[in-house]
This record gives C-alpha cells, structure tokens and sequence, in this order.
C-alpha cells in the first residue's frame, strides 16, 4: 500500500537516505519512551517499597499505588497528543519532535536522582507522580510525530513497513528495560538493587536522549507537511468532510486553525477501537508480566525477567514481517489475524504458565507465542492509524487514537489486573483482560476498508491541480 490518500507522495528529491534518516530519527524517541516505562513496570515492586510504603502499609497496598502512578502517566498521555498534535500540525513535526524529547529525557533522569519515602517523606511520591505526568505528556507528543515522520517519508508502498519500526522500536525499548533490569539485578546484591541499584537504568536515559536529540536535529521536516505549506493550506479552512476524507470512507479533514469536529472525534474513537486490543494485550504480555508473575505465581525476579524477555522477543520477531505483509495484502486481515489468535489463545497460554507440571521450555514458548501475536498487530497497527487522517490533522488524530487506547487499557492494565486478582483471587484475570480488548478490536477492525483504488485517484487530483496552480502563475 502507497502513500495515504490524505498526504502526498514523497518527491524525487526524497531519497532513501532521506528517508532512512527519518525512520531512525522517529524510531529513537519511541526507543527511549518504552524503555522508561518498561524499567518503571520491571522495578514497580521496588519502586513501591521505596516511594509509596509508609509504616504501616502493605506491600499490596503500595503496589497498587505504584501502578496508579502508571496509569496517571498514560492519562496525560491524550494531553500531550492533544497539545503537541496540534503544534505539530500547525507548526511542523520535527521541532515538535525535538520539544518532546528533552522533555522525555530531563523527566526520566531525574527519576533516577529522587529522593525516596523514607528522605522526603510524604513528598517523594509527589514528586515522582509530577515527573510520570510530564513523561505522560511528552509520550502522547512522540507517537504522532514519530509516525507521521516515518509513514510521510516511507516510500511509495512501504507505509507499513517504515510504521513498523515505530513498534519494533518499542520491542527494543522494552528488551533494553529488561536487560538493563536483568544486568543490574545479576551484578548487584538485593539490599544494592533496593538501595540505590534501582536508579542506575533510569539514569542511563539522559545518554541516549543527547543521542537522540542530535539524531532529531539533523531531521528534514516531511514532504507531505512541506506540500500543505507550499500550496498554502495549512492557513486555508477546508470543509470537516473533505474529498479525500469522504472516499477514503474513514479518515476527516478541516482546517489547520479549526478545532475538531465530529467527523474527526468519530474517526479517532475508531482508530482507538482498532488499537486498544494491541495496547491491552501488549502491556498485559509484555510489561505487567514481571510483577504478576512475582506477586501472584510467586516467582522470583530473575525468572519474571526471563519470561518477559522471551515475551518480547516474540513481538519483535513479527513485528515487521507483518508490516511489510500488510503492504502486500492489506492492514485488515493481518491485524485481524493477530486480535483473533489473542482472543483464543490468551487464556491457554496463560495457563501453560501457571502450570506447575509444565516445563520450563513450553512456559518459554508459551510467553513467546503471546508476544509474537501482539506483533501481528503492532506491526501494521501505525499505517493504518497513519492512512485515517489528512496530512493537517495527522499529528493530532493519530496522536490521540492511540494515546486514548493507551491510556484506558495500558495505563489501567497494572492497576485493573492487581486489583482484581486481590478482590476475587483468580490467576487467569490477565488473560481474560487481554482476549476481551482484543475481541473488541475484531469488531472494529471489520470496518476498515483498504483504501488501494482511493491512493490512486487522490494523488492523480492533487497532481493536477498543483499543475494547474503553477500554469497560473
């Protein structure tokens, strides 16, 4: 599949290098953003006996208010999509783009210097709700830039392939969390990991956000955004339902300066829809795993690690294969594919874990398999937000579908999940959080309708009239 039918094709003079810079320079800020949080969910049990255990509180109890920090994070994340978007839109996507990652940067490595409950008392869990918030918004600023950057400089049918990337990126964020975790739970002792062991990964993000910072500052601004200015739109105001939009059969357009409408509100809850099976299944799999299976299986931190790890290579390994798939023969069915298989297969894989009898080997391919069927989905899921929306409004609508998604059923997975299996005892709760998300995204997932034969018209009519425009001058 080619360029949407809402942006332009990217020119000749957009080469590959051009076009592989801006796939690093996208993919880096998401690399950065799901390492965070993957430390954040790796060290949550820690986190909680080191911020929010006063004297007296129980390890459940603080746990479940680590994961309520969490969650606080992913529901600023709309606000950031929100305000960053439509920067984004107005003003451009790489200095929006080098905003959040100083912002997501400065915010992670002061984590990492925080003074604990018992040095600053009842502040430190503040203060530390204060800097998830700020990761929060900047995370809802960096998925809509990042795509919009990848999917508008992907040559023409590579959209799925170079959106990918924004999700192998997060694989690799999440594998470089665990093995920062695993690396400094093998060479520290426990009393070091909980003491000061703990800081170490988070403090490690302040390198690799210079790194990312210099990566953003060579970036070139996009060729569909380049367009819009050169033909003058972004001031203009277009109908809410433009052309394109309408025979796209699910993206709107409006204009730069109008505030969305409610075209555009019904497209973005739509795109949530198909997204919030990923969002729930990814983060149940592949970041919650390592504190349920330490508080409610019992195992140890070294094993959760272990598990976690074979999760996530699963979703790497399929990832851009299913990116690539979906250029070849569509989003639709390889996503569908993946909310499918999550929905059926949750509940036995979960319970090859919990099996005592169960080998070692089988429990690894078990967590494996769940990981590589969220890939199914994450692989095509960032073009096809990306092929909803018109270049104007891409940032934000993209931004925002998935920043919703993530907030309700990511950020509330770690809190939905440990309370529940409190309240009513049962192991499987995981599993049937994740199959249920997933079965709504099927139903969502049936209305999306490939847009091959609309690509081709919309970018014959925007030839033609940038043709017309230049024989007029």
């Amino acid at each position: 599949m080619g360029a949407s039918a809402h942006g332009s094709a990217p020119r000749a003079d957009d080469g590959p290098e051009r076009s592989r810079r801006a796939l690093v320079a996208g993919s880096v800020g998401n690399f950065i953003e799901w390492y965070e949080f993957s430390v954040y969910g790796y060290f949550a049990t820690v986190i909680a006996a080191r911020f929010f255990t006063p004297e007296g509180g129980s390890e459940v109890e603080a746990l479940v208010r680590t994961y309520a920090s969490f969650a606080l994070a992913f529901f600023f994340r709309p606000v950031g999509a929100a305000l960053f978007g439509r920067l984004g839109d107005r003003l451009g996507r790489r200095p929006v783009l080098i905003l959040v990652i100083l912002l997501m940067t400065a915010a992670t490595a002061l984590i990492g210097v925080l003074p604990t409950y018992d040095t600053a008392g009842a502040l430190a869990p503040w203060l530390l709700t204060l800097l998830r918030v700020v990761q929060g918004l900047s995370a809802g600023g960096e998925f809509g830039g990042a795509v919009s950057v990848m999917t508008e400089f992907a040559p023409p049918g590579r959209r799925g392939l170079y959106g990918s990337w924004q999700s192998f990126t997060v694989a690799l964020g999440l594998l470089g969390g665990a093995g920062a975790a695993a690396l400094s739970a093998t060479l520290l002792s426990e009393a070091q990991l909980n003491s000061w062991g703990w800081r170490l990964p988070f403090l490690l993000t302040l390198p690799m956000g210079l790194g990312a910072l210099w990566l953003r500052l060579r970036l070139d601004e996009t060729p569909s955004f380049r367009a819009l200015q050169e033909e003058g739109t972004l001031r203009g105001r277009r109908p809410l339902r433009s052309p394109a939009a309408h025979e796209a059969g699910h993206g709107a357009g409006h204009g730069a300066g109008r505030p969305p409408g409610p075209v555009l509100v019904k497209v973005i809850a739509l795109g949530a829809a198909r997204v919030m099976g990923w969002a729930a299944a990814g983060y149940t799999f592949l970041v919650v795993l390592p504190s349920y299976l330490q508080s409610s299986l019992n195992a140890t931190f070294q094993q959760a690690l272990v598990a976690t790890v074979l999760a996530n290579l699963g979703f790497a390994a399929t990832i851009v294969p299913a990116g690539l798939l979906s250029d070849r023969i569509g989003r639709r069915p390889v996503m569908l594919a993946g909310a499918l298989l999550v929905t059926v297969l949750a509940v036995p894989l979960l319970d090859l874990v919990q099996d005592g009898g169960t080998s070692h080997a089988v429990k690894g391919a078990a967590v494996f398999v769940a990981g590589a069927v969220v890939g199914l989905m994450a692989g095509p899921g960032p073009a096809m937000l990306s092929e909803m929306f018109p270049t104007d409004v891409r940032y934000t609508g993209l931004g925002l579908a998935y920043a919703l998604s993530n907030a309700v059923f990511s950020g509330c997975a770690g809190l939905v999940i440990t309370e529940t299996v409190k309240r009513t005892g049962s192991v499987d709760i995981p599993a049937y959080y994740a199959a249920a998300t997933c079965a709504v995204s099927v139903l969502a997932l049936l209305t999306l309708r490939e847009e091959r034969a609309h690509e081709e018209g919309a970018h014959k009519r925007r030839r033609t009239m940038r043709t017309r425009r230049t024989r007029r001058r």
